[in-house]
């Protein structure tokens, strides 16, 4: 069947087909095992069934002699007559369907002992050897040819067939089949004759068979192809010989049973590498019902270890299954092979164990082949052995390969294990048989007089080329004393004395010695080294002394300068305000990742940046369905607490020069616009919208933040006087210069001519004492970094609203400062839910993301234009201190009070730039905190929820509690008795406390970094609440309401105009709602703990739009648990003029863009950003073995993994989800190529 002859000369030039041949075999596997089966099931069937396919076998060897001349073999005084057939030169085949189904018949008449029982009903006798080993011998010959590269020009079919051969689909009864069929005709004939045949079908007689030929071949013959293929040739038929002797574990063949040989396939796959059950299920052969059988056996033999965060849960081999590795185990392929060697002698070496990997111990043969054994002990099988060792001791006359010499150290070893059982089972009358020591110990015949393979392994043990091999042969010397006292014990036979022990004690010591004397001159030569080494050292330092000098002197400054905060704990820190702590300003020095220069950060120096990344987000969102209905008209200054949609900034912490990253970029849009001429493939990043990546870290980045020094430091160089206002007069001073600077605003906008009559306006204008509102401040910054300033703001703003760049735009300012709440109140949401410290170690690119953003947006008012920034600061502060000009401002209950407070704090600078009556920056800072700290108070006050938690403190209630309860009934009363009635003062206590918190930690974090104060130690460490260190961090009182009894007039005032509010009013009569404090922190929707119930729920969707339809592709979205139906032209929509698909359009709705998806038909997390980004993340359900099932193949029960679960969350907490896209989308360019917006 598909007959296959070696081309020579030229390349084959139509590939013949092969594979239905192969189809046909694989789907016929299963039911040729079954019949076999079947036929063991009764005796007589299997009789019967035997003799007919011994028949027909006969019919098809029929011409079995025609054409071909008899020839006569014979080595070593034994001859064998055969045919003259080469597999180089004639017709040969791989598919033998008869030859092999005898083969298992054949087993199973030992297998059921009927060949025992009935020996007079079964032909055994009739049974010709040599023409049962014939065609499989021919077959595995083939396969040995074609590694040695003899049948390269026969092209890919024949590969392929060879590879299937040996596949674990097919081997069952294909190769198996052959090596069965093998040992069968070994077993019942002479195995001198088998071995005969065997060196003439490899075409190896000749080596064999004529002395000195091997010496003739080498120097005739220099063309290195030939001699290369007879070493791959010897070493194929060693390898065979390995076989027959050592496969026994199949029931039948060896005295095991089917398990055994089931754990034998896992404890060699296994030994190559720890494995997952996936892995392993696939190199095991499956029955006829797709099971392997390996759940039964493999506790037996592996330890299962549990995967972490990522991986997979892995099968590690227990180390006591080690010693039954055998390197040439026959279902290993070339690869694993070395692998597994490879493995094996690094876990030897790692317990301090000689290398050798010695044959395992086997299990005897079934009787009928008993005989097998017999052929390690035959005189062509020694001199075989002999010959290759005589090769290897005159290594230079002869072409031989050391995994020739492997192969036969392997079967000398097996030998002797085979010897030393026979010893140990032996019984009285019994004669041992199976003397192969004996023969070992021999020299050759008279002529030659070659020595014993004893006295060659005793030589080669100390051969200097043969270092990795040293172990093994010592391994044999020392079976071979131990075989030998056990043969002197036993009274049955007598042996021959050898001087092997002698010599081998001797070499033993001669070993030491050396390896002695090789480690003495290592640790002398390295001695040396180091000597050398140090005296460079101190050399280099002589010469370089004023250098080192000054390192030593620097490394004391900076370590003074770390060194302050332990020793400032026991002065209070204090982050702003007129006490603020004095830091003294440390130098910062930087590296640019692309020109590796070094430069220091300055004002006036070149500018430095950041790569970031800013994106719109809507991870703290209280309220997903607000959406911007035209950007372009949208007033961003107040930002709602619900914070439905925030702009969110990250960086990956690496810095260049700002021209350095100006070069980068161009070249990355020019490399761009050449890729679009060429193909029109999405990239990871989107240079259209600015996106590039970073140099260093390919992490995906739009814009760069410049770095600055802390900014309030060069602004505030004015004098400052000692007694500065306190909040009532400087909020008085403030109004008054607000309403200045209103009434100039007025006067610019209505043109007058008479310029008489304006001069008088100005005059009935009383300006405030030392307040200079034409005064226009010099920026310190240098070009490149007021450029990089803008560049920064820009982004941030056509980011975050979704429009065209304008750097005009006097929106710009404001997107800047929320860009820096936002990232500053997720931080905080992060390192609340994870119970970590407010200013523990954060990553230090957190960390300098945190410092550049906020001292970025401290410094942006210097790039903008004053009069826009002072109108800013005017509204902002008009919505706490209300004044005529300013109308439709939002109510108190809908202002973000930290967003308002950094708004506040970084647009005060342009207003007090003008004011020189010495009031200073940190006291405006101060009161603006006070103020604004006031009213989120009344903001927590005012929805808090009064039920009673029946935990009524009985003591007498503490100063906190009886204050906040006397500003409770202040509040009650201005609201018109709406309020709900007074709770205890304990519980109102304990939520304005629980309340304000996440407040106080956002305004920590943000004046520790605009101001540089070092955190107090005390702050750095987890577990309690630190309410009390970030009071007086923060300048503020332990007891908060002290804020309003200070400053009862005005404050009285003002809550009654917060109060006055229509919305204040139709919030407490129950018309509206308004969000509560703490807010919660978002998480993920809870995902059911067993996969099957959320298969359930996806099978009950219908597409939404095609009238009840099933879906194909639901897709859950974890963000919010809304079902899709993905991936189908039904619930396309049109978004920004383009057709997209539902989970796209769901991202931009829910997400802002980005969105976290379960596909829950494939069981696969799909992240996208943004129409062209996406990719699948693993799932967090991991069936019993710790594997995920993506595309559910496997079909194993699924749980849900909490702590991957968590990790997503992470992702998404952190707004990491586009990087990972970026990172995945690079690493596999396959994903750049889905079009994500159809999903």
């Amino acid at each position: 069947m598909d007959p296959i002859t070696r081309q020579v000369g030229q390349h084959i030039e139509m590939e013949p087909e092969w594979e239905a041949a192969f189809t046909l075999q694989m789907k016929l596997t299963h039911v040729i095992s079954m019949m076999q089966d079947w036929c063991a099931s009764d005796e007589k069937v299997l009789i019967e069934a035997y003799k007919k396919c011994l028949a027909v076998l006969m019919q098809c060897h029929g011409g079995y002699t025609d054409g071909e001349q008899p020839i006569t073999l014979s080595i070593c005084g034994h001859s064998v007559e055969t045919i003259r057939y080469c597999v180089s030169q004639e017709k040969v085949s791989i598919h033998l369907p008869v030859s092999r189904l005898l083969a298992g018949l054949h087993v199973l008449l030992s297998k059921s002992e009927v060949a025992y029982k009935f020996p007079e009903l079964l032909p055994l006798s009739e049974l010709s050897p040599p023409m049962l080993i014939e065609h499989p011998l021919r077959c595995l010959v083939l396969c040995a040819q074609v590694h040695a590269g003899m049948w390269r020009r026969n092209g890919f079919s024949l590969v392929n067939q060879i590879y299937y051969y040996h596949n674990v689909k097919c081997r069952r009864e294909m190769f198996d089949k052959d090596v069965v069929m093998l040992q069968t005709g070994v077993s019942m004939m002479d195995p001198n004759h088998f071995l005969m045949i065997m060196l003439s079908r490899f075409e190896l007689y000749q080596i064999f068979s004529t002395p000195d030929y091997g010496k003739r071949f080498s120097s005739e013959i220099t063309h290195k192809d030939v001699v290369q293929q007879n070493n791959t040739l010897i070493e194929e038929m060693l390898y065979l010989i390995i076989m027959l002797v050592g496969e026994r574990f199949s029931p039948g063949v060896g005295q095991v049973n089917a398990t055994d040989e089931i754990k034998r396939e896992i404890i060699h796959q296994l030994s190559i590498k720890p494995m997952a059950h996936s892995e392993l299920v696939k190199s095991l052969p499956e029955d006829e019902n797709k099971e392997t059988g390996m759940e039964s056996v493999i506790e037996a033999v592996a330890h299962f270890k549990k995967p972490g965060l990522t991986g997979r849960g892995m099968y590690e081999l227990k180390p006591e299954c080690a010693k039954e590795f055998n390197l040439y185990f026959y279902h290993f392929s070339r690869a694993e092979q070395s692998k597994a060697e490879e493995a094996q002698r690094k876990l030897k070496r790692q317990n301090r164990e000689d290398t050798a990997l010695p044959p395992p111990v086997l299990p005897p043969f079934c009787p009928l082949f008993a005989s097998l054994v017999n052929i390690l002990q035959s005189d062509v099988m020694l001199c075989i052995m002999g010959t290759i060792l005589q090769w290897a001791v005159e290594h230079n006359g002869y072409a031989w390969s050391e995994s020739m010499l492997q192969r036969v150290l392997h079967l000398i070893g097996m030998a002797l294990q085979e010897e030393k059982q026979h010893l140990e089972n032996v019984t009285e009358e019994h004669v041992v048989t199976f003397t192969f020591t004996q023969k070992i110990s021999k020299p050759g015949e008279a002529p030659k007089n070659s020595p014993s393979i004893l006295a060659m392994l005793e030589t080669l043990q100390n051969a200097p080329y043969l270092e990795v091999h040293k172990d093994m042969i010592r391994w044999i010397l020392k079976t071979f004393n131990a075989v030998k006292k056990m043969r002197e014990s036993s009274p049955t036979s007598p042996v021959a004395e050898t001087e092997g022990t002698i010599m081998e004690e001797s070499s033993r010591d001669k070993d030491k010695a050396e390896r002695k004397r090789k480690a003495e001159i290592a640790r002398l030569r390295r001695e040396k080294i180091m000597a050398q080494m140090s005296e460079m050292q101190r050399h280099f330092i002589d010469e370089n002394k004023e250098l080192f000098q000054q390192t030593l002197e620097l490394d004391a400054s900076t370590s003074a300068v770390l060194d302050h905060s332990p020793v400032a704990s026991d002065m209070t820190l204090t982050a702003l305000g007129p006490a603020q702590t004095q830091v003294p300003e440390q130098r910062q020095f930087v590296t640019c990742i692309l020109c590796q220069e070094e430069q220091e950060v300055k004002v006036e120096s070149r500018a430095m940046v950041l790569a970031a990344f800013v994106q719109r987000s809507t991870v703290l969102s209280k309220n997903r369905s607000k959406f911007i209905q035209d950007p372009e008209k949208y007033d961003p200054l107040f930002m709602h607490p619900d914070l439905s949609c925030g702009t969110h900034t990250s960086s990956c912490g690496h810095i260049m020069h700002a021209h350095c990253w100006q070069r980068y970029f161009d070249s990355v849009q020019a490399k761009e616009q050449r890729r679009q001429q060429r193909l029109r493939l999405h990239t990871s990043y989107d240079v259209e919208n600015g996106e590039f990546l970073c140099p260093l870290c390919e992490c995906l980045s739009n814009t760069v933040i410049p770095l600055l020094l802390p900014p309030r430091n060069i602004f505030n160089n004015r004098l400052n006087f000692s007694d500065q206002p306190n909040l009532t007069q400087w909020i008085r001073t403030i109004s008054q210069q607000i309403k200045a600077l209103q009434f100039l605003r007025k006067e610019e906008s209505t043109p007058n001519n008479a310029s008489t009559k304006n001069s008088e306006n100005v005059d009935e204008l009383q300006l405030p004492e030392g307040f200079r509102p034409d005064f226009r401040p010099k920026i310190p910054y240098s070009e490149s970094i007021k450029e990089m300033l803008t560049t920064f703001g820009t982004a941030t703003y056509k980011v975050g609203l979704k429009v065209h760049p304008n750097e005009e735009d006097p929106r710009v300012p404001i997107m800047c400062w929320g860009s820096c709440a936002y990232t500053i109140q997720s931080i905080e949401r992060i390192l609340s839910d994870e119970d970590k410290p407010l200013f523990g170690p954060l990553p230090c690119r957190l960390d300098d993301c945190l410092r550049s953003l906020t001292r970025f947006a401290a410094a942006h008012w210097t790039v903008a234009s004053v009069s826009v920034v002072q109108g800013h600061f005017c509204k902002l502060f008009a919505s706490l201190v209300p004044n005529d000009s300013h109308e439709e401002l939002p109510c108190i209950l809908d202002i973000d009070m930290f967003h308002l407070l950094v708004g506040l704090v970084l647009a005060f600078p342009a207003l007090q730039c003008q004011d020189f009556s010495g009031i200073s920056l940190g006291t405006g800072d101060l009161h603006i905190f006070h103020l604004v700290t006031m009213a989120h108070i009344i903001q927590i006050l005012l929805t808090s929820c009064t039920e009673e938690n029946g935990m009524d403190q009985e003591n007498p209630p503490c100063e906190e509690e009886s204050a906040v309860l006397a500003l409770y009934k202040t509040l009650h009363q201005y609201t018109g008795s709406a309020l709900k009635e007074i709770p205890s003062g304990w519980h109102l206590w304990r939520s304005v406390r629980a309340g304000i918190m996440p407040f106080l930690k956002c305004s920590a974090l943000f004046f520790h970094y605009l101001n540089g104060v070092p955190s107090p130690p005390d702050i750095q460490v987890p577990g309690t609440s630190h309410f009390e260190h970030l009071c007086s961090y923060l300048s503020l009182p332990n007891n908060l309401i002290c804020l309003f009894q200070e400053n009862s007039e005005i404050m009285n005032s003002l809550i009654e105009s917060w109060c006055r509010n229509s919305e204040v009013k139709r919030y407490l009569e129950g018309e509206r709602d308004a969000i509560r404090y703490p807010r919660e922190s978002n998480k993920l929707i809870n995902l059911p703990e067993d996969y099957s119930s959320l298969i359930n729920q996806a099978s009950n969707f219908s597409c939404p739009k095609s009238g009840g339809d099933k879906s194909r592709a639901p897709t859950l979205c974890l963000v919010c648990g809304s079902l899709l139906c993905s991936q189908s032209y039904c619930c396309q929509t049109e978004l920004e003029g383009e057709d997209v698909g539902a989970c796209t359009a769901h991202t931009y709705s829910c997400g802002s863009g980005v969105g976290i998806f379960l596909r829950v038909r494939e069981c696969q997390v799909l992240f996208l950003a943004g129409k062209t980004k996406g990719c699948f993340y693993s799932p967090p359900y991991l069936d019993d073995y710790g594997e995920t099932d993506q595309g559910l193949r496997r079909g194993n029960p699924l749980h849900l993994c909490k702590e991957r679960f968590k990790k997503i969350q992470k992702l998404w907490h952190q707004h990491s989800v586009t990087e990972e896209i970026g990172h995945a989308q690079e690493a596999n360019q396959t994903l750049v190529g889905i079009d994500w917006q159809h999903l």
